[in-house]
């Protein structure tokens, strides 16, 4: 593995929350845990998972996990708050290919050791059920404890994983085990058993299921040495909010599938939180915070896509999410943009922005209708602005334009709403996917 790209400077240590010292040590604790692993591992690989670990692996699928938040946020949880002796199925739609995959497991939030029980993985069919079931090991060995704060990477694993294929992982959970690094907006069924070890097990009883993703983080191939990868940081727009569970209708997921079938050999990483913000932690760790873990320190990350801002702007405020937070100015907003955008070229990685989305009317008549008020939309318009004005990004993709209603200005389309006057519909994010300029994601002139 090509290490230098997980190691992180303390440049910008001074905005991290103690949580986000976790988080941003997620990827950073990977280097140690290969180090000592690959010794004693090594004795077993394959010829083609030795030139893997050489410098071929790639991160071809992420969830990023964040702590529980608190009940006064108005969104429940949903989650439950332990497992014991338990397994957990997760199914994920990869990006680019490869013969041999490794996995990342998460306990960036965990206050206590995290212990692994067993694992699988292999390529996922219906329900829950996996073909090809291979066992995760970590330096040769079939369970692990994953310290508190820290993240694990298994030893590779030969799998044949076709680029856009489901990849089923398993994880068997022997003790009592808090649930405190989930991504919340998983978009996703995972499948929770009864008493017992099922890793192994080509079908799958559960006892219940949920849409949130436990411990898993990051999913690795060996693919080619030219793919490159593209990390999409954002919000609950990003992470596929409202679209339809199991179906990868998120825009990125159709991203991915139109550069498989330009050709392109680029992975496709969602590194996007549902609530997220720029400036302030709430649902999820602040993006300021969590950037040197969750984008740059991800192996051959060529550029950025930012599309993240418009929780800044809705949360705070009477009637809203956090009426006790400050509410934050178009300049501030812009402000933390410009710390982003020197932070991706300090690392040689471009950054691509993303306008606001129309968010007229947002949760009207709930509760938190004060998400939106008509000052609100002036930072909107002035932070679209900025991003549209040669602003320092490497490019920008005017979604504000894609998705507004052409008969009343600021308002997303009927048509692309899931109903709530802010999420899009699944056809609303295949516009958006389909409105992308592949060539300006990867770089290229015209």
């Amino acid at each position: 593995m090509r290490l230098n790209k997980f190691v992180f400077e303390d440049k910008f240590s001074s905005v991290l929350s103690p949580a986000a010292g976790r988080q941003r040590s997620r990827l950073h604790a990977i280097v140690i845990y290969v180090a000592v692993a690959a010794a004693s591992a090594i004795a077993t690989l394959s010829a083609a998972a030795q030139g893997a670990e050489e410098g071929a692996w790639i991160t071809t699928w992420a969830a990023t996990p964040a702590p529980r938040w608190s009940d006064d946020l108005p969104a429940p949880f949903g989650v439950p708050e332990v497992l014991e002796n338990q397994t957990v199925r997760q199914v994920a739609r990869i990006s680019v290919g490869g013969n041999s995959v490794r996995v990342v497991l998460s306990n960036a939030f965990g206050t206590k050791p995290l212990t692994i029980g067993a694992g699988s993985v292999g390529i996922a069919g219906k329900d829950g059920s996996v073909d090809q079931a291979k066992p995760l090991t970590w330096g040769g060995k079939s369970s692990v404890v994953i310290p508190a704060g820290a993240p694990i990477l298994s030893d590779p694993v030969e799998l044949p994983a076709k680029a856009l294929s489901e990849i089923s992982v398993s994880v068997f959970l022997p003790k009592k085990t808090a649930l405190s690094s989930v991504h919340w907006d998983g978009v996703q069924t995972a499948y929770i058993s009864g008493p017992g070890n099922f890793t192994s097990d080509a079908s799958f009883k559960a006892d219940s299921t949920i849409k949130s993703r436990l411990f898993l983080s990051d999913i690795l191939v060996d693919a080619a040495q030219d793919s490159k990868a593209i990390v999409f940081f954002g919000d609950s727009i990003t992470d596929g909010n409202c679209s339809t569970p199991d179906a990868n209708n998120r825009w990125p997921d159709h991203i991915a599938t139109r550069l498989h079938v330009a050709n392109r050999n680029v992975a496709v990483v969602n590194e996007a939180f549902s609530g997220n913000r720029v400036l302030t932690d709430g649902m999820g760790v602040n993006a300021l915070a969590r950037f040197d873990s969750d984008v740059v320190s991800h192996p051959r990350v060529s550029t950025v896509v930012l599309m993240m801002g418009i929780n800044d702007i809705g949360w705070p405020g009477k009637n809203a999410i956090t009426p006790d937070d400050k509410e934050p100015t178009a300049e501030d907003i812009i402000t933390g943009y410009k710390q982003l955008i020197d932070r991706a070229h300090a690392h040689g990685v471009r950054i691509v922005a993303a306008t606001l989305t129309p968010f007229a009317d947002t949760f009207k008549g709930l509760p938190t209708e004060g998400y939106y008020t008509p000052e609100k939309e002036k930072i909107r318009v002035a932070v679209n602005k900025w991003i549209r004005s040669g602003s320092g990004f490497d490019g920008v993709i005017d979604f504000d334009k894609v998705m507004e209603d052409p008969a009343r200005p600021g308002y997303l389309r009927d048509d692309y709403d899931c109903g709530d006057n802010l999420h899009p519909n699944d056809a609303g994010y295949k516009v958006m996917a389909d409105a992308v300029d592949l060539d300006l994601l990867l770089g290229k002139a015209k």
